[in-house]
């Protein structure tokens, strides 16, 4: 048995930081509250879980790659790929079509779908360079790609919507990070 780069005492500690990060970034600009705090961790949470699903395993002592980049990567759309594996890959993204226009005050749909082709990128390039330099247990695929860009569309899509309903509408404007400012009786000492 190969040993690995442990997951939880990376992933864990990198979103606790991100999270006071993220919690002093609002506090500095006068936009801390509980609910915007709760998007902060949810946001860390859901960032850790991509982590650890999409970059761990990392071997340690796992025989290099041949040199050959051919078997880290596919670029052969559909090729081979399952209905479940675009499912998994659609509703993995999801979130960020709905995290991404709680972090802006007027995010487009086109700006949600952007960031979650970024996030996707990011993701298969990592994959990438940790299965042909650290022997890493994934590979970049662009049908990956292709089903997490979907559901980042899809996410913004059902923001879009649901945001149209008044209730669904007073919890947006309550937990986004951008708009009008906090009253005093929104702050996180009083909520």
């Amino acid at each position: 048995m190969f040993r690995q780069v442990p997951v939880i005492p990376v992933v864990v500690p990198s979103a606790a930081v991100l999270f006071v990060a993220l919690l002093w970034h609002l506090h500095r600009r006068d936009r801390l509250t509980v609910p915007r705090a709760a998007v902060a961790l949810v946001l860390c949470g859901y960032l850790a879980g991509i982590v650890a699903n999409t970059v761990f395993p990392v071997f340690l002592d796992k025989p290099v790659a041949d040199g050959s980049w051919a078997t880290s990567f596919n670029l052969v759309p559909l090729a081979g790929y399952e209905v479940a594996d675009a499912l998994v890959n659609v509703l993995v993204l999801v979130p960020v079509g709905v995290l991404v226009p709680l972090l802006r005050d007027t995010a487009s749909w086109w700006q949600a779908v952007a960031a979650g082709a970024g996030l996707s990128l990011a993701i298969e390039l990592t994959q990438l360079l940790t299965d042909h330099f650290l022997s890493g247990g994934h590979i970049a695929d662009v049908n990956d790609l292709v089903f997490n860009v979907l559901g980042a569309a899809l996410g913004a899509g059902l923001f879009r919507a649901l945001s149209r309903v008044p209730r669904v509408a007073a919890l947006v404007d309550r937990v986004r990070w951008r708009g009008t400012r906090p009253t005093s009786r929104s702050a996180v000492h009083r909520s």
